[in-house]
Protein backbone atom coordinates (compact mmCIF):
# COMPACT_ATOMS: atom_id res chain seq x y z
CA UNK A 1 0.00 0.00 0.00
CA UNK A 2 1.41 3.68 -1.00
CA UNK A 3 -0.10 6.26 0.70
CA UNK A 4 0.57 10.40 0.77
CA UNK A 5 1.33 12.27 2.97
CA UNK A 6 1.94 16.48 2.88
CA UNK A 7 4.04 18.57 4.68
CA UNK A 8 3.82 22.22 5.40
CA UNK A 9 6.03 24.47 5.30
CA UNK A 10 7.56 27.78 3.77
CA UNK A 11 9.83 26.01 1.84
CA UNK A 12 9.43 23.04 -0.72
CA UNK A 13 10.90 19.83 0.50
CA UNK A 14 11.96 18.12 -2.23
CA UNK A 15 14.95 15.68 0.20
CA UNK A 16 13.62 15.55 3.74
CA UNK A 17 15.78 15.07 6.26
CA UNK A 18 15.64 13.11 9.46
CA UNK A 19 17.97 15.03 11.38
CA UNK A 20 16.86 18.58 11.02
CA UNK A 21 14.04 20.51 13.09
CA UNK A 22 13.45 20.77 17.22
CA UNK A 23 14.28 17.99 19.78
CA UNK A 24 11.73 17.94 21.96
CA UNK A 25 8.63 17.88 19.65
CA UNK A 26 5.69 15.17 20.31
CA UNK A 27 7.30 12.32 18.49
CA UNK A 28 11.14 13.22 19.15
CA UNK A 29 13.42 14.45 16.31
CA UNK A 30 12.67 13.86 12.37
CA UNK A 31 10.64 15.04 9.78
CA UNK A 32 6.88 15.25 10.25
CA UNK A 33 4.66 14.86 7.56
CA UNK A 34 0.31 14.00 7.95
CA UNK A 35 -2.18 11.89 5.75
CA UNK A 36 -4.63 15.14 6.26
CA UNK A 37 -3.56 17.74 3.71
CA UNK A 38 -5.78 20.43 6.01
CA UNK A 39 -3.87 19.96 8.35
CA UNK A 40 -0.69 20.38 6.44
CA UNK A 41 -2.42 23.60 5.09
CA UNK A 42 -2.52 24.64 8.45
CA UNK A 43 0.96 23.99 9.57
CA UNK A 44 2.19 26.28 6.50
CA UNK A 45 0.03 28.98 7.29
CA UNK A 46 1.69 29.08 10.40
CA UNK A 47 5.36 28.54 9.70
CA UNK A 48 4.63 31.37 6.97
CA UNK A 49 3.08 33.78 8.93
CA UNK A 50 5.52 33.64 11.86
CA UNK A 51 8.38 34.15 8.94
CA UNK A 52 6.52 37.11 7.81
CA UNK A 53 4.46 39.24 4.62
CA UNK A 54 7.00 37.26 1.59
CA UNK A 55 6.75 33.94 2.58
CA UNK A 56 4.27 31.85 1.05
CA UNK A 57 2.97 29.03 2.37
CA UNK A 58 3.89 25.62 0.84
CA UNK A 59 2.66 22.10 1.48
CA UNK A 60 5.18 19.45 0.01
CA UNK A 61 3.28 16.32 -1.69
CA UNK A 62 4.85 12.38 -0.63
CA UNK A 63 3.97 8.70 -1.65
CA UNK A 64 5.43 6.58 0.99
CA UNK A 65 5.73 2.64 -0.04
CA UNK A 66 4.34 1.32 4.10
CA UNK A 67 4.34 -2.34 2.33
CA UNK A 68 7.83 -2.20 0.94
CA UNK A 69 9.11 -0.41 4.78
CA UNK A 70 7.37 -2.49 6.62
CA UNK A 71 8.30 -5.84 4.53
CA UNK A 72 12.20 -4.52 5.03
CA UNK A 73 11.69 -4.80 8.66
CA UNK A 74 11.43 -0.59 9.65
CA UNK A 75 11.13 -0.50 13.36
CA UNK A 76 7.20 1.15 13.71
CA UNK A 77 5.57 2.77 16.56
CA UNK A 78 1.65 3.48 15.45
CA UNK A 79 -0.74 5.23 17.76
CA UNK A 80 -4.03 4.67 17.45
CA UNK A 81 -5.38 6.92 19.95
CA UNK A 82 -4.87 9.55 22.74
CA UNK A 83 -4.25 6.80 25.28
CA UNK A 84 -1.59 6.38 28.49
CA UNK A 85 1.15 5.38 26.30
CA UNK A 86 0.89 8.30 23.31
CA UNK A 87 0.55 10.50 26.63
CA UNK A 88 3.47 9.41 28.81
CA UNK A 89 5.41 8.84 24.95
CA UNK A 90 4.80 12.84 23.96
CA UNK A 91 5.10 13.94 27.27
CA UNK A 92 8.90 12.37 27.73
CA UNK A 93 10.22 13.57 24.25
CA UNK A 94 8.91 16.98 24.93
CA UNK A 95 11.20 16.78 27.89
CA UNK A 96 14.34 15.52 25.93
CA UNK A 97 14.05 11.68 26.47
CA UNK A 98 14.94 9.41 23.50
CA UNK A 99 12.32 7.19 23.67
CA UNK A 100 12.17 8.14 19.70
CA UNK A 101 15.64 6.53 18.76
CA UNK A 102 14.56 3.02 18.85
CA UNK A 103 12.18 3.58 16.27
CA UNK A 104 12.77 4.25 12.83
CA UNK A 105 9.15 5.74 11.81
CA UNK A 106 6.53 7.22 14.82
CA UNK A 107 2.64 7.62 13.51
CA UNK A 108 0.07 8.82 15.54
CA UNK A 109 -2.09 11.82 17.17
CA UNK A 110 -0.76 15.15 16.98
CA UNK A 111 -0.60 17.51 20.77
CA UNK A 112 -1.91 20.56 18.53
CA UNK A 113 -4.17 23.33 20.65
CA UNK A 114 -6.97 21.29 20.88
CA UNK A 115 -4.68 18.44 23.48
CA UNK A 116 -1.76 20.31 24.31
CA UNK A 117 -3.35 21.66 27.68
CA UNK A 118 -4.05 18.60 28.67
CA UNK A 119 -0.97 17.32 28.00
CA UNK A 120 0.70 19.85 29.91
CA UNK A 121 -1.61 19.68 32.70
CA UNK A 122 -0.62 16.39 32.95
CA UNK A 123 2.86 16.83 32.67
CA UNK A 124 3.65 19.29 35.61
CA UNK A 125 1.44 16.99 37.81
CA UNK A 126 -1.64 19.17 37.86
CA UNK A 127 -3.99 16.32 36.82
CA UNK A 128 -3.93 12.32 36.96
CA UNK A 129 -3.49 10.23 34.03
CA UNK A 130 -7.14 8.89 34.16
CA UNK A 131 -7.81 12.63 34.04
CA UNK A 132 -6.11 13.48 31.21
CA UNK A 133 -7.43 10.45 29.34
CA UNK A 134 -10.82 11.41 30.22
CA UNK A 135 -10.12 14.52 28.94
CA UNK A 136 -8.83 13.05 25.80
CA UNK A 137 -11.00 10.94 25.34
CA UNK A 138 -13.19 13.81 23.59
CA UNK A 139 -10.89 15.07 21.37
CA UNK A 140 -10.66 14.51 17.62
CA UNK A 141 -7.35 12.66 16.81
CA UNK A 142 -4.88 14.37 13.90
CA UNK A 143 -2.47 12.87 12.58
CA UNK A 144 1.39 12.55 12.03
CA UNK A 145 4.18 10.87 11.08
CA UNK A 146 7.56 11.35 12.22
CA UNK A 147 10.03 10.01 9.93
CA UNK A 148 13.66 9.57 12.34
CA UNK A 149 15.61 7.40 10.06
CA UNK A 150 17.22 9.06 7.18
CA UNK A 151 17.78 5.93 4.93
CA UNK A 152 13.83 4.90 5.62
CA UNK A 153 12.88 8.85 3.84
CA UNK A 154 15.97 8.33 1.18
CA UNK A 155 13.97 4.85 0.21
CA UNK A 156 10.68 5.01 0.97
CA UNK A 157 9.40 8.90 0.94
CA UNK A 158 9.10 9.59 -2.45
CA UNK A 159 8.74 13.49 -3.54
CA UNK A 160 5.58 13.81 -6.02
CA UNK A 161 5.36 18.09 -6.05
CA UNK A 162 4.66 21.23 -4.19
CA UNK A 163 1.33 23.16 -3.87
CA UNK A 164 1.27 26.58 -3.13
CA UNK A 165 -1.27 27.85 -0.68
CA UNK A 166 -3.06 30.97 -1.28
CA UNK A 167 -4.12 32.91 2.08
CA UNK A 168 -5.78 35.25 0.27
CA UNK A 169 -9.81 34.89 0.54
Amino acid sequence: MTITLYHGSDVVVPQPLAKVGRNNLDFGLGFYATKIKKQAESWAIVIASRKGRATTPIISQYKFNLDSAKADGIRFKVFEEYNLEWLDYVVACRQGKTAWKQYDIVEGGVANDNVIDTVEDYEKGIITAEQALGQLRYKKVNHQICFINQKVIDNYLIFEKSITISTKE
